[in-house]
C-alpha cells in the first residue's frame, strides 16, 4: 500500500545542501520535495552495531535531518568484522560516541544525537517520542518487544531487521496502517530455541544487506514513495541468493494494536516476559553456580571432577578451558549426553557466558547427578579473570 509522507518538507535547501543531494534531486519521485522532507526528519537508529552500523551511514549520506543513536555498549575487537561505522581507533569507545564521530564525517549537515545508555521502560517512551521513525537494529527479544510496544503506545512507524548467520528479515511495523510485531510473533520463542549471534555466528555482509533494506523502508516512509513493507516481511537467504515476501496480517486479537486492546501500557519486565532462560534452569542454577575462580582452583588442587563443554564444535575450535570435554547442549536436550558423564566424578559444565550451561546443568540434575554445577560467566570470563592471553569471541 502507498502511505503519505510521514514528514512536512523544510523550507529550503542550502547550495552545499543542494550540491551533495543532487541524485537525489535529479529522482523524480524524491526530488526537492522528498529531500526537504529527509532534511526535515527525525530519525532514530537502535543500535549502533551490525544492522545499526549500515543504517546510521546510509541515513547520514541520505540526508536525514537529525540522526539519533541509542546504544549502551563499548566496541571491541570482534564488533570490526561487520558493524562498519566503527574503526581500530575506536576500540574501548562508547559505540554511540564512535558512530556519531563516523556520522559527521560522512556528513557534517546533519546532527547527531547520542544517547549512550540502555533503553528500558523508565525512559523509552521520552526518547522515541523526539523522533518521527524509528528503526530498530536490536539483536535480542526482550528489546524488540519494548520497542515494538513502545512504537505502537506512541503510534510511531518503526522498520525491524533480524539477521543470524546467511539468513535475514526485514519488515515495517506501523500499527496505524498494518501489523505489528506482536502480530507476526504474539509470544517469544521459548529460551535456548533461537541462538543469538553472538552463539551461532552472522555473516558480516548480511549486515549490510539487511541495513540497507531497513533505510531504504525508512526513506520511502519519510518521502512517502513506493510501497513500503508495511504488512509484508522480507526473508533473504544469502547462501541461496533468494528474496521471498511473505504476507502479515494485523491480528484483531493483538493485545496491543487489536480492536479491544488489552495492553495498554510497557510491560512491567521485558526480559521476563522473554525468558532469557527457563525456569528450570533458573532452579538448577541458584544454589549450583560456581565461579572461574572456582573451577581454576579445583584444578589447581586436583579435584576429580569432570568438566564438560556445552558449546558448538566451531566454538570449541577457537578456544577451550584446558582439561574440558566438549559435548553440546543439544546432547544435553535430547539425552545422549547423559551416558557419557561418569558416575564417580563431579558433573562441571560451562559455555560462552554461562546460558547454556544453565539449561544443560536443569537436565544433569533431574537426571539424578545432584552435585552437579555450572560455570557463572562462562569461557568468557575465564578468558578476562583467568588467562587473558588466550582469545575472545
Amino acid at each position: 500500500m502507498s502511505l503519505p509522507p510521514l514528514v512536512e518538507p523544510a523550507q529550503e535547501l542550502t547550495r552545499d545542501e543542494v550540491n551533495r543531494y543532487s541524485r537525489h534531486l535529479i529522482i523524480p519521485d524524491v526530488g526537492m520535495a522528498g529531500q526537504k522532507r529527509l532534511k526535515n526528519a527525525k530519525v532514530l537508529v537502535v543500535g549502533a552495531g551490525g544492522l545499526g552500523s549500515p543504517a546510521l551511514l546510509y541515513l547520514a549520506a541520505a540526508g536525514v535531518g537529525t540522526l539519533g543513536v541509542v546504544d549502551f555498549d563499548v566496541v571491541d575487537e570482534s564488533n570490526l568484522q561487520r558493524q562498519i561505522i566503527h574503526r581500530q581507533s575506536s576500540l574501548g569507545k562508547p559505540k554511540v560516541e564512535s558512530a556519531a564521530e563516523t556520522v559527521r564525517e560522512i556528513n557534517p549537515l546533519i546532527d547527531v544525537v547520542v544517547h549512550d545508555f540502555a533503553l528500558d521502560r523508565d525512559n523509552i517512551m521520552d526518547v522515541f517520542a523526539q523522533y518521527d521513525l524509528i528503526l530498530d537494529g536490536t539483536d535480542n527479544f526482550a528489546t524488540r518487544y519494548m520497542v515494538n510496544d513502545a512504537a505502537v503506545l506512541l503510534g510511531k512507524p518503526y522498520v525491524w531487521g533480524s539477521i543470524y548467520r546467511f539468513d535475514g528479515q526485514a519488515s515495517v511495523f506501523w500499527a496505524e496502517h498494518g501489523p505489528c510485531y506482536r502480530c507476526l510473533y504474539p509470544e517469544p520463542p521459548p529460551p535456548g530455541m533461537v541462538p543469538s549471534c553472538a552463539e551461532g555466528g552472522v555473516l558480516g555482509v548480511l549486515c549490510a544487506s539487511i541495513g540497507s533494506i531497513q533505510v531504504n523502508e525508512a526513506i520511502k516512509l519519510l518521502t512517502g514513495i513506493g510501497e513500503p513493507l508495511v504488512g509484508r516481511l522480507m526473508i533473504y537467504d544469502a547462501l541461496e541468493m533468494t528474496y521471498r515476501t511473505v504476507k502479515v496480517r494485523k491480528d484483531p486479537e493483538c493485545p496491543l494494536c487489536g480492536k479491544n486492546p488489552t495492553q495498554t501500557e510497557l510491560l512491567e519486565d521485558y526480559e521476563a516476559f522473554c525468558g532469557a532462560v527457563s525456569e528450570e534452569a533458573t532452579e538448577a542454577a541458584k544454589d549450583s553456580t560456581i565461579s572461574v575462580k572456582d573451577l581454576k582452583g579445583m584444578q589447581d588442587r586436583a579435584e576429580d571432577i569432570f568438566l564438560v563443554d556445552v558449546r558448538e564444535p566451531n566454538e570449541y575450535e577457537i578456544v577451550s578451558i584446558p582439561g574440558a570435554t566438549l559435548i553440546p547442549k543439544g546432547e544435553f536436550l535430547n539425552g545422549s549426553a547423559l551416558e557419557r558423564l561418569p558416575q564417580d566424578k563431579k558433573i562441571v559444565l560451562h559455555c560462552k557466558s554461562g546460558v547454556r550451561s544453565a539449561e544443560a546443568l536443569a537436565v544433569v540434575k533431574n537426571a539424578g547427578f545432584g552435585d552437579a554445577v555450572h560455570v557463572g560467566g562462562g569461557i568468557l570470563a575465564w578468558v578476562n579473570q583467568i588467562d587473558p592471553s588466550l582469545p575472545s569471541y
